[in-house]
């Protein structure tokens, strides 16, 4: 029981990597609050969590709404003791190119939600915050490597690698550590939101050729790694990084 007695707040915990997150949170003790955009899929997650954690719908691009997720959390439990803002990724309805083809419209939107809304949900959550307490950032490997079409998504992920290493600097007094945990590629809903259904299996096969692990990778995967950012036992883990990618970004796969 790692978490055990700790209140936590996961942004986008009510499917995929976030969902991961708050069950491997649930069954380490932990109680809290997951936070998403669509009421339906938290009151889902919020069952199959049972009831260890509230669901508060909200936009993380929202100020306003960043400020009242986090009062609703302090006032259901009087204090908050880990944060994981994982909130962002692809955009809804918008769309991945190169250089060429990315335009203002879309551009903003990336940086919206991958930059502007993480700083901001950190910003928010400091007054609810405990001394001590622990921020795990959400990051990607394309923070590191260039994909096709992602160099707006990979620049903003690079970012909030960067922001896990300024932030802790600047918290230092208070004792918060931040770190950033960056998957791979996981098996979650974002496949079948992208990609036709007849395509789905074809993609997931290429990216798995490339994990030197030989799996794509789970939720619970990211989930196990945030409960050790989260918890005591990474006490002397701050401001760095953990890859949670199979090997992709440090290994090269000969074949």
């Amino acid at each position: 029981m790692k978490l055990e007695n700790k209140v936590a707040v996961i942004t986008g915990g009510n499917s995929g990597i976030g969902f991961g997150i708050a069950e491997a949170f649930k069954s380490e003790g932990a109680v809290g609050a997951i936070v998403g955009r669509k009421q339906a899929a938290i009151d889902s997650s919020v069952a199959r969590l049972d009831g260890r954690f509230i669901g508060i719908q909200a936009d993380v691009t929202k100020l306003d709404d960043l400020e009242r997720l986090f009062k609703e959390t302090y006032d259901k439990y009087g204090k908050i003791d880990a944060l994981v803002v994982n909130a962002g990724g692809a955009v809804e309805g918008g769309k991945m190119g190169s250089v060429a083809d990315i335009g203002e419209a879309d551009f903003d939107a990336y940086i919206d939600l991958n930059i502007k809304s993480v700083y901001f949900t950190v910003h928010k959550a400091l007054p609810y915050m405990n001394d001590g307490g622990s921020i795990v950032l959400i990051g990607s490997i394309a923070g590191h490597r260039a994909f096709p079409g992602m160099s707006v998504y990979g620049a903003s992920k690079a970012a909030v690698i960067s922001f896990a290493r300024g932030f802790s600097l600047d918290l230092l007094d208070r004792k918060i550590r931040v770190n950033v945990l960056s998957p791979g590629t996981i098996d979650t809903p974002v496949f079948d939101k992208f990609i036709p259904e007849e395509q789905v299996d074809t993609v997931k096969k290429i990216w798995t050729d490339l994990i030197p692990a030989g799996r794509i990778g789970q939720p619970s995967d990211i989930g196990r790694a945030a409960v050790f950012l989260a918890s005591d036992e990474s006490s002397f883990v701050v401001g760095t990084e953990i890859l949670s990618d199979g090997g992709v970004t440090n290994i090269t796969m000969f074949r």
